[in-house]
């Protein structure tokens, strides 16, 4: 294996050993974990975990949950179940090699409650090629988007949640290729800064849902001028907030009749 760093995210509840090169931790990941709602007792699985990065912030965010991560390349798999037993969580956070290239069924575990992905952004080779060799596996999927996301329709029971983080230009072919068999879909662009249009989106579906489609408010990343991040970013990073999907309804005023003192 090559060298490894260990880094601490969430304001250093949580110890990742991961690669010193190729593919590492970064927002889309702490954006993923934040976003995951599970609510206590309920399975978790996230396809392609990686060394775990959102994995393990999940279940450090939902104590209460209980998650299982997939991974296909060794190297990942290994990083994982080491970091799944330096943060003390065997009780409840499990690791095993799978392939999203391969149904569901091959795992002979039954659907889970929710699943999280954070699909390789490109399935064309001629599209882009990978940085360096060692983000190759992180880059392209080969199954391509609609793989993944049959994957992860099968994997969750029916009213189960699905979320993803991916693409903004990508959004189209992921609402197609997840409302064969979900809806009550919720979208949470993703902007760099307020005046530039969204690198990503956080997408979530319900696997039968029937509601409307709802375009959540945004998330602004960056002021420009200002600091790295602007503090509400800041706080997701630490821990500190998620990322609902609850949409927070404004209270109205009462108005008094008339002649009544306000």
């Amino acid at each position: 294996m090559d060298s490894v760093t260990e880094d601490r995210l969430l304001d250093g509840r949580l110890r990742l050993r991961q690669p010193a090169r190729g593919y590492r931790a970064g927002l889309d990941a702490a954006l993923l974990a934040a976003a995951c709602d599970a609510a206590d007792g309920q399975r978790v699985l996230e396809a392609g975990c990686g060394p775990g990065a959102a994995l393990l912030a999940a279940a450090v965010r939902r104590p209460g949950a209980r998650f299982t991560g997939l991974e296909r390349e060794p190297e990942a798999l290994a990083l994982a179940r080491e970091n799944v037993a330096l943060n003390a969580l065997a009780d409840r956070v499990d690791v095993i090699e799978g392939d999203v290239g391969r149904r569901f069924s091959h795992l002979g575990l039954p659907p889970f409650d929710a699943a999280l992905a954070n699909p390789p952004f490109f399935d064309d080779p001629a599209e882009l090629r990978p940085p360096a060799p060692e983000k190759a596996a992180a880059w392209m999927a080969d199954e391509g988007l609609m793989g993944w996301a049959e994957f992860l329709l099968k994997a969750v029971r029916e009213g189960g949640s699905i979320t993803v983080i991916h693409r903004a230009d990508r959004l189209a072919d992921l609402l197609s290729h997840l409302s064969a068999k979900a809806g009550s879909f919720q979208v949470r662009p993703i902007h760099p800064f307020a005046d530039a249009p969204a690198k990503r989106v956080l997408v979530r579906a319900i696997k039968t849902g029937k509601a409307p489609l709802q375009l959540l408010p945004p998330l602004v990343l960056h002021e420009r001028g200002g600091a790295k991040h602007r503090p509400e970013v800041e706080a997701i990073l630490r821990g500190e907030a998620d990322l609902p999907w609850r949409v927070q309804r404004p209270t109205r005023a009462r108005i008094p009749p008339r002649g009544e003192s306000p």
